[in-house]
């Protein structure tokens, strides 16, 4: 079956769409027993569906034409039983497929998200995040539901098919050669549509794309559009793409249409031809009206199925530009992998730091850092500086392994950085940042984000610490108040504090803040500098700020400049660097 459908891809696409085949498979497998199941709920269901037509044959042939009173009666009660077990049946079958559908569509999905969390800054810097979302839900969505509900309807239209060729050849071998003359034209034609549903497809997804993109822009954005006053310029944005969307779903919906519609033209005529031949042989006495009437209806449930599988043609032509968009994804490398033995840190951690000729440059740019050689005592509190651009941040991601060197190593309490996992590695270095991220959940949720377990008790003393206590008076609930999306009501400071009071919570080997008390006046920024120097006592502490006050009594002093890192002031530890 596998090859079948990979052979109707284009051969360019092959090797990924097999890679997906598999991983989709692998989450088909598990389920097998439940498929399994429902696969013989289909085929009772199937069962009762084509006893209907001869149901109704018997009725009209040996009740109503024979004049036979009590066949009718007996059979109008069969009737009504076969009808009563198919609803009950197909309320059974849509309970247990929703659930199959959902446990595999939100597997697949969790494997998607799983693979991005392994992906470095630099892959989500160029990407949209509407068009990430679009492939997570839409994509996603799309694959689970060739997996299920196709399946599922080509079993259905197989047993569907055999069942009504045998009860058509049954009825009349003659007639039943229509049904031959019908299905290879209908091949003919949803071969000659297929690429055109593929191109189409995929451009439609491409459209929904571009909007998704545009929300998750816009819409954090909306109070500085307002303040620009460019409300009617984005609306006239959002009205192009929406035309644009529209426009491709018409075309896709036109091309769909003439897709399916001669087939089901092809139906038609050959019913039609059925009653003409039929008709003759009633009124001829050759043949029983119920006869004719069952055949029409098997005839129908005969080309139905086969239109389905011929459908499941053009929807794998869909289903494929959905997986490729996902598969692009998941075969995208991540640059940063935990070791398969990873190392284990010396305890009790001092937070002692090493950088031994370090280097790293991001793709066609200048080097970030040059041969960078510099230690960061254990417990040492050291002020790190440098104009906008100059790379501190980037030092930083090499720290947390957000990227490698490309040069060199950095060594955390003697161990390379890179024979850690990456989990505890960056549980040891907490950072503060300049952007403070924010999950909506209450105060005391965002607080302990990075520490699960901690107690009330020490969540509510970190916040104290980190100067938290107006801001917990003022909210209706305290620590227990919804912050809302992105923490959108609260001001810079109080982001920043609560970024503080986590990273206290953490109690992390290494505590770097990056202008992280730059929305808080002096006075704060003092109180909550001196919390921290009382907390992490004993712990390296970096600071990054253009703010003097910032870095007023660091024991130590670092330049990062033109791509090398060099002493202020005199270090007790050795510095060196190379040109």
């Amino acid at each position: 079956m596998l090859k079948w459908l990979v052979r109707a891809i284009h051969a360019q696409d092959r090797s990924r769409l097999e890679q997906g085949f598999r991983w989709l498979y692998s989450f088909v497998k598990p389920q097998k027993k439940a498929i399994a199941g429902l696969l013989m709920l289909s085929l009772l269901a199937s069962a009762l569906v084509l006893l209907q037509p001869w149901l109704t044959k018997l009725l009209i042939d040996n009740g109503l034409l024979a004049g036979d009173y009590r066949t009718l009666i007996q059979v109008a009660i069969a009737m009504v039983v076969v009808g009563v077990l198919g609803t009950a049946l197909a309320g059974v079958n849509r309970y247990l497929h929703t659930r199959l559908s959902g446990q595999i569509l939100f597997a697949l999905r969790t494997d998607v998200y799983a693979h991005l969390q392994r992906l470095s800054p630099s892959f989500f810097g160029q990407r949209r995040v509407g068009d990430l979302l679009s492939r997570l839900d839409g994509d996603v969505a799309a694959i689970q539901r060739f997996a299920v509900d196709s399946l599922f309807s080509a079993v259905s239209s197989i047993i569907g098919l055999v069942g009504a060729l045998v009860l058509l050849v049954t009825l009349s071998p003659t007639l039943s050669l229509l049904v031959l003359v019908l299905i290879p034209l209908e091949v003919l034609w949803l071969r000659w549509m297929r690429r055109k549903v593929e191109h189409h497809a995929r451009k439609m997804r491409e459209r929904s794309a571009d909007i998704s993109s545009f929300l998750v822009e816009t819409l954090p954005a909306i109070k500085f559009i307002q303040s620009t006053g460019q409300e009617g310029r984005e609306r006239d944005r959002l009205d192009g793409l929406n035309s644009n969307y529209l426009g491709q779903l018409l075309t896709l919906q036109v091309t769909e249409f003439f897709t399916h519609a001669i087939p089901g033209t092809l139906t038609s005529l050959t019913r039609a031809a059925a009653f003409l031949i039929g008709g003759w042989w009633v009124i001829q006495g050759q043949w029983q009206l119920g006869s004719l009437i069952a055949f029409s209806t098997y005839l129908g449930m005969a080309t139905g199925p086969v239109n389905s599988l011929l459908g499941l043609y053009v929807a794998i032509q869909r289903m494929s530009v959905s997986l490729n968009r996902v598969s692009e994804l998941r075969l995208t490398d991540a640059e940063i992998e935990s070791p398969v033995e990873p190392c284990a840190l010396p305890q009790p951690l001092k937070g002692s730091l090493v950088l031994e000729q370090v280097s790293f440059a991001y793709e066609d740019r200048t080097p970030v850092l040059n041969c960078v050689s510099v230690t960061f005592p254990a417990g040492g509190k050291v002020a790190l500086a440098g104009a906008s651009g100059a790379g501190k941040s980037t030092l930083i991601d090499l720290l947390q392994r957000h990227y490698d060197p490309q040069q060199g190593c950095i060594r955390l309490e003697g161990v390379d950085i890179r024979t850690l996992a990456l989990s505890d590695l960056r549980r040891t270095i907490a950072v503060v940042s300049q952007e403070i991220t924010l999950f909506r959940g209450s105060l005391a949720d965002n607080l302990r984000y990075a520490r699960p377990d901690a107690s009330d008790g020490e969540v509510l003393k970190a916040a104290y610490d980190a100067q938290l206590e107006a801001l917990i008076e003022q909210l209706p609930q305290g620590l227990g108040t919804l912050l809302g999306e992105r923490g959108q009501q609260l001001s810079g400071g109080q982001k920043q504090r609560i970024a503080i009071a986590r990273a206290l919570l953490q109690q992390p080997a290494i505590l770097v803040l990056d202008e992280a008390t730059s929305a808080v006046d002096e006075k704060t920024e003092q109180q909550v500098i001196a919390a921290v120097d009382r907390l992490f006592a004993g712990r390296t502490r970096i600071l990054i700020s253009h703010r003097p006050s910032t870095l007023a009594g660091c024991d130590h002093r670092l330049l990062l400049q033109n791509g090398h890192l060099s002493a202020i002031e005199l270090i007790p530890t050795e510095v060196s660097h190379a040109s």
